[in-house]
């Protein structure tokens, strides 16, 4: 399986969990050209950006470990274009899911405000 691929199923896994955590999917796979965001949903009062890291079990660290600032600043300026282009009340949060592909069942793994994009919105 391509790294491609893997991405996909990750993706794919990801949906089906937070659907079936109650989240709403409003978008799958915005780019812009500072980036892109895996997942977009809402649940509650949050507007939530999602990073799907999937990996094997044999990977040197875990998935949520390459979610690193550079990635996080990519994610807070793609994530700043969809909310001028989408104007919402929610509050924007950041979350990761972790996938890995293992010989059975996959495994996945919600991180809810895995990072804080601090006063990139203009909110306190």
């Amino acid at each position: 399986m391509t790294p491609a691929e893997k991405g996909v199923q990750g993706e794919q896994i990801a949906t089906v969990l937070l659907q079936k955590k109650g989240y709403a999917i409003l978008a799958r796979r915005y780019r812009t050209r500072w980036g892109e965001i895996d997942i977009i949903a809402r649940k509650g009062m949050y507007l939530v950006f999602v990073e799907v890291k999937t990996r094997s079990p044999s990977a040197i660290a875990a998935p949520r470990e390459w979610v690193d600032g550079t990635k996080q600043g990519r994610m807070i300026k793609t994530a700043s274009l969809y909310c001028m282009e989408h104007p919402s009340d929610l509050q924007p949060r950041f979350d990761v899911v972790e996938v890995i592909l293992t010989e059975g069942k996959p495994l996945a793994r919600h991180i809810e405000n895995a990072f804080d994009a601090g006063d990139a919105f203009g909110r306190t």
